[in-house]
């Protein structure tokens, strides 16, 4: 078999599910191998770097700092975290502009500056009480309270629909990539509470640097790249060199479609469907706007750059000096090519930033079609991760779609295993 001297415990896919499994089960004393198919770590939290000296995540991605799993498990000082600033600034369907700084820490003020034509008195009234509401209870209380979809949530909350449109839509949205609040109500009260409490960031040099801080604490030879699984049959693994590995158990870390092809009858079991996102980047040489870090959303539901920000205004080393570095998020499918989309974009731009955006180099386009899991109401918070005595599974498809899902169910699987 190798130079372990037991079978160890073979872990299919180094994303963040994958790499926690392995962090705790090491930890534990437990051997572990490591198997990806990819180059590099980190599954969806992958960072390019440009000939140039852009650093492109492939995706634009936060990290949230409350996240429990998070928390439990990073070295936050090692990856030199970045804050964006609590709040955005808004660019509402009319092409007013708005800045609301502490939307969720201290809505009566954020809301009630003079250019904010931004929801009514009773609206910033209840964002205080669901700030209480979320505040008062804890992450599992909330992932597991019943729920309807966000927006049938927050229309009975009591909202208006100008705030729905013009606040909730174009910030929540672009969390869970889906304008049109399908996903969850308990979902959104989670989340909402870690924008309250926490501060989205990014790592000094880009969000590869957080599955990379995971695989550098394993073991030397506990980790292998470019290598496909082919099949699993029981405790034995087949290569797709035509090597067969023998595992004490096995977990499955890929994400939900690899994990169907491995195992055709989990998929039919656990059938998982997916929300895409594309992620266009531009660099500038002069910034169009001030670095105040806040993100920039797009309110008009007709527009396809629904949200942009300046990463090296946050994290000065995702792009050279003198540079701006712009990444475009576009949600769902849109059926164009990619020049077609760049063209929409820079007309958009161009309008949202000053005519020098048309004539932004265009770095790189990224399409994700299996950016997040679709998590509607009604969805358990945890599907099983033990499929058979020797066969497990983990990822954020398992749970709800997040990087503290995906720590979760890595840990939840090891937890089992040293059971």
């Amino acid at each position: 078999m190798s130079h372990f001297s037991t079978s160890p415990i073979v872990i299919i896919g180094a994303g963040m599910a994958g790499l926690t499994c392995a962090s705790y089960l090491h930890r534990a004393g437990r051997a572990v191998l490591v198997l990806e198919a990819d180059e590099a770590v980190g599954g969806r939290v992958r960072t390019d770097v440009t000939p140039d000296g852009f650093r492109l995540d492939r995706g634009f991605q936060v990290l949230q700092t409350q996240y429990p799993e998070v928390q439990r498990l990073l070295d936050y000082g090692a990856l030199r975290l970045q804050a964006f600033r609590s709040g955005a600034a808004i660019r509402l369907a009319d092409g007013r502009q708005t800045t609301l700084v502490n939307p969720l820490e201290q809505p009566l003020s954020a809301f009630s500056a003079l250019t904010s034509p931004i929801g009514t008195l009773a609206d910033k009234l209840r964002i205080l009480a669901l700030v209480q509401r979320v505040k008062s209870r804890s992450n599992q209380e909330l992932l597991t309270s019943s729920a309807s979809d966000t927006l049938t949530f927050l229309r009975q909350y009591g909202w208006s629909e100008q705030i729905i449109d013009s606040f909730f839509r174009p910030f929540f949205g672009g969390v869970f990539l889906d304008r049109n609040l399908g996903t969850a109500s308990n979902f959104f009260e989670f989340v909402f509470k870690q924008f309250v409490e926490g501060k989205a960031s990014i790592p000094a040099l880009g969000m590869q640097q957080i599955p990379e801080q995971l695989a550098a604490r394993l073991p030397a030879g506990s980790l292998r790249l470019l290598t496909k699984v082919e099949s699993i049959q029981g405790s034995a693994i087949r290569l797709a060199s035509g090597e067969t590995l023998s595992a004490a158990a096995v977990v499955l870390a890929t994400d939900g479609q690899a994990a169907a092809r491995l195992l055709p009858d989990m998929g039919a079991a656990y059938p998982t469907t997916w929300r895409r996102t594309t992620c266009t980047y531009f660099a500038a040489d002069r910034s169009p706007v001030s670095a105040d870090k806040l993100l920039r959303l797009n309110a008009a539901s007709n527009s396809l750059a629904h949200n942009v920000a300046f990463p090296s205004h946050v994290a000065p080393a995702y792009a050279p000096t003198g540079r701006t570095l712009v990444s475009v998020s576009t949600h769902g499918s849109q059926n164009l090519t990619e020049a077609e989309l760049t063209a929409h974009l820079r007309v958009e731009l161009a309008a949202w930033f000053g005519p020098a955006a048309a004539h932004w180099q265009h770095l790189r386009t990224y399409y994700i079609p299996q950016a997040l899991a679709v998590y509607p109401a009604g969805q358990a918070a945890q599907q099983p991760v033990r499929l058979t005595d020797a066969l497990y599974r983990c990822g954020d498809y398992t749970g709800y779609p997040s990087l503290n899902s995906a720590m979760a169910s890595g840990r939840e699987v090891a937890e089992a295993l040293l059971a």
